[in-house]
């Protein structure tokens, strides 16, 4: 288990953030599925549409 906040950063980079082809997919699900929901702010829509390219 990662004692520091940084060593537990640096596991979940290692594990969620490769390049693979299944979290290629995976993004791209979620940005052509990604749809506007009338009862939120604008903003908000666009915060999570950045989300999904971070």
């Amino acid at each position: 288990m990662e004692k520091t906040s940084s060593a537990l950063w640096k596991r979940l980079e290692t594990l969620f953030a490769t390049k693979s082809l299944a979290n290629r997919l995976m993004l791209k699900q979620c940005l052509f599925t990604f749809h506007i929901n009338e009862c939120k702010l604008l903003r908000d829509h666009i915060s999570q549409f950045i989300k999904v390219f971070q």
